[in-house]
């Protein structure tokens, strides 16, 4: 890296550059929804030291040139993927002591700080390899629409033999009780608990995360061991999940769906956002009954056919309700809306 480039360092007074070094990393990720498909704009960087050719999410350090994190994540995002960001919002900063970036750095301590971005989608350029994946790829359990996913059957028997295998009954009871609240039914199951499913994967050494931070080395054959999802770099899983569990859960309090959505679209559209996003199917009526109750879209007196059947009326965010009540989100019920 360049010396322009190099990242700042943060170090303990007294201590010398040899006894403690602290690198910041910045991570986005950046969502857009495509028909039915939520997507993640993915990166893979060619060549980059420890990065072994996975999957990404943009990201890079802080450097000394950046006025603030945020401008410094702006930075990496543009100059890797020319994806100008409009609103972002910070989830999360991770700093375990024992935490291992994957951008070269030789820093002892690594924290990353992760944003979520909401864009619609455009084609992405710029020095890395960019393209928008579905969501559902690192995460297929999480996707309901078609009913229980098929990948619970794969990866239930492993759950239960690693809830078993606590060492004390104590704990047993615990590990049962938590795979039971994040790996609930269909009707007990919290769709925001996306991250708590991929923590219990993680630690019962089910995801490839798992096994490679517990240093099996690159290349070497795994354990006959079910590893569902596509494997990220570093900690770059985990964000995605807490982005996830994020969105999930704000899309019922705030209109950030819409941010989503082009100027104009249809009911039905706005539906299967929803339902991507949330990875469960809902009732077509009740849906609308919601919507127009809560009177978060107006019509604009334009239809279209592309939807192939009737025309369909073109609506268009309601502004004017970011005003009139604080929590104007899509309130999906706990029953009655669901099919």
């Amino acid at each position: 890296m360049a010396a322009s480039a190099q990242p700042d360092r943060l170090q303990s007074p007294g201590a010398s550059d040899a006894e403690s070094r602290l690198s910041i990393g910045l991570s986005a990720v950046i969502v857009a929804v495509t028909g039915d498909d939520p997507k993640v704009l993915a990166v893979r960087h060619a060549g980059r030291e420890g990065a072994g050719g996975r999957e990404a999410l943009p990201s890079g350090p802080l450097e000394r040139g950046h006025r603030t994190l945020e401008a410094g994540l702006r930075n990496w995002v543009e100059r890797q993927t020319h994806q100008v960001l409009g609103h972002v919002e910070q989830l999360y900063t991770f700093g375990d002591r024992d935490r291992r970036e994957t951008d070269g750095e030789d820093a002892d301590h690594a924290l990353s700080v992760a944003y979520l971005a909401l864009v619609r989608e455009a084609r992405p350029a710029g020095d890395a390899d960019a393209a928008w994946e579905s969501w559902y790829r690192y995460f297929p359990w999480e996707d309901w629409r078609d009913g229980r996913p098929a990948v619970l059957d794969a990866l239930e028997p492993g759950l239960r033999a690693w809830a078993a295998s606590a060492p004390s009954a104590a704990l047993g009871t615990i590990r049962a009780e938590r795979l039971s609240l994040a790996f609930g039914s269909a009707q007990g199951r919290d769709e925001e608990r996306v991250l708590e499913r991929y923590e219990l994967l993680y630690e019962a050494g089910m995801v490839a995360e798992a096994l490679r931070e517990r240093g099996l080395p690159e290349g070497a054959s795994r354990p006959a061991t079910f590893l569902p999802g596509v494997e990220m770099a570093g900690d770059h899983r985990r964000m995605l999940a807490l982005a996830i569990a994020r969105l999930r859960g704000k899309i019922k309090y705030r209109p950030v769906v819409f941010e989503l959505m082009p100027p104009t679209f249809t009911l039905g559209q706005l539906q299967r956002t929803v339902e991507a996003l949330s990875g469960v199917r809902l009732h077509k009526q009740n849906f609308r009954r919601l919507i127009e109750q809560q009177r978060l879209v107006e019509e604009t007196g334009e239809a279209t056919s592309e939807t192939g059947g009737r025309p369909a009326r073109l609506v268009r965010f309601r502004r004017e309700v970011l005003l009139e009540r604080p929590a104007p989100g899509v309130r999906l019920p706990s029953g009655g809306i669901r099919r």
